[in-house]
């Protein structure tokens, strides 16, 4: 199994015709995803290489039967791209744009709570989901993956970093370990899927049988999922936390990677996860080592 996509999910490309779209798209399609339709208003009625385009989300939906999207538009329309995708149907919505502005992304999560509790929200700004195999909707490379063999031990990624995502991808593969799903949740203030969401989903999901968690300063995420993996988790989770040199009051790289306050410290969160039961690593090659040792010995 995987969590949230799989290799029945039918996905639709808001901005499929724009040029990060288009060669997103199509390599997300030649990997294997069901990538059954784009939209453009100005476009409808072409096609990108065979992939119908459609005005809105909700004909797409309509034609195509979709349920997921992935948003490849500009920062000031995400707002009401992802607005769009909820109304007209889709129960999955991908968000790599970054550069989102704060307050937008805060409107629209709440109003997806609100109006739309059964939409779930990735993003923005993140490199988007792959459950090696099956889907990849986003910009992961897909060959830096291993999907998993019947019966072998899989493991589940979730991380705030696009780059340090794929480097867990690789090492893991690199030591002959498949991955059930990695999830880029994102590194701004206000991200539509949390850490614990994940975990969550991991934990339910029969074919993963251990968990990586890459965080980074800021905020409180961290130290809430640690809670979550001290009283809900069965599974052992891996964790590394970038940022431990850090400056505080300097914002590093992601828009929620600020220390302030004397809040949302690396070692604040490393301290959480080890009291919380997780192995940390030092650096990422190091995390991926102990979850090469937790795999061993499952």
């Amino acid at each position: 199994m995987a969590i949230f996509v799989d290799e029945n999910t039918k996905v639709i490309y808001q901005g499929l015709t724009g040029s990060q779209g288009r060669f997103y798209g199509l390599l997300n399609r030649d990997y294997g995803t069901k990538v059954v339709a784009g939209t453009n208003p100005r476009k409808a009625g072409t096609d990108v290489e065979g992939i119908p385009v459609f005005a809105t989300v909700g004909e797409a939906v309509e034609a195509t039967g979709a349920t997921a999207s992935c948003i490849f538009i500009p920062a000031p329309g995400v707002r009401d791209a992802v607005i769009e995708a909820a109304e007209g149907g889709v129960k999955f919505i991908v968000c790599i744009t970054e550069g989102v502005p704060a307050h937008d992304e805060a409107w629209f999560y709440n109003k997806l709570r609100r109006d739309f509790p059964d939409v779930r929200l990735l993003g923005p700004n993140c490199p988007g989901i792959i459950s090696p195999g099956k889907c990849n909707i986003g910009i992961t490379a897909g060959h830096i993956a291993k999907p998993p063999a019947p019966g072998e031990k899989a493991v589940g990624i979730v991380s705030r970093s696009g780059t340090l995502t794929y480097q867990a991808l690789y090492e893991l593969k690199l030591n002959d370990i498949a991955v059930s799903t990695c999830v880029g949740i994102g590194g701004d203030p206000v991200p539509g899927t949390s850490f614990i969401d994940c975990l969550e989903a991991f934990e339910a999901d029969p074919d993963t049988h251990a968990v990586m968690m890459f965080g980074e300063i800021g905020g409180s995420a961290e130290e809430e999922a640690a809670e979550f993996i001290k009283s809900k988790m069965t599974k052992p989770v891996v964790s590394y936390i970038a940022g431990v040199t850090a400056p505080p009051g300097k914002k590093m790289g992601h828009a929620g990677a600020i220390v302030s306050g004397g809040k949302g410290t690396a070692q604040a969160k490393m301290d959480a996860l080890r009291d919380a039961g997780a192995k940390v690593g030092l650096n990422p090659t190091e995390a991926s080592q102990l979850m090469v040792e937790v795999v061993r010995n499952l």
